[in-house]
């Protein structure tokens, strides 16, 4: 009846992550770092959880001078959202 769900995506963190890239497809560590109002080194460690599952992909670039991370969300994270959502339904319609 209940479907498994996605302990990668079922941290609050993580889930804040996504749920921005999904709209967004791409954003600055920064952007996200203020959006979800964590510490840049828990947002460091979540970011790559994310990446070693394969959810989004991280692009390490200067920009004037400066280093950027930018976050991209992939087709296996656009997935794995989906079935997130998915599953987390079938928690909100039991029936009664």
């Amino acid at each position: 009846m209940f479907k498994d769900l996605d302990p990668i995506l079922h941290s609050q963190l993580r889930l804040a992550v996504i749920s921005l890239l999904i709209s967004l497809k791409e954003a600055e560590f920064t952007y996200i770092r203020e959006e979800t109002n964590a510490t840049a080194g828990n947002l460091s460690v979540q970011i790559n959880k994310l990446k070693e599952a394969g959810y989004i992909e991280v692009i390490k670039q200067f920009k004037d001078n400066y280093p950027q991370t930018i976050c991209r969300i992939t087709t296996a994270g656009f997935k794995a959202f989906e079935d997130y959502v998915k599953s987390l339904q079938t928690y909100l319609s039991v029936k009664k």
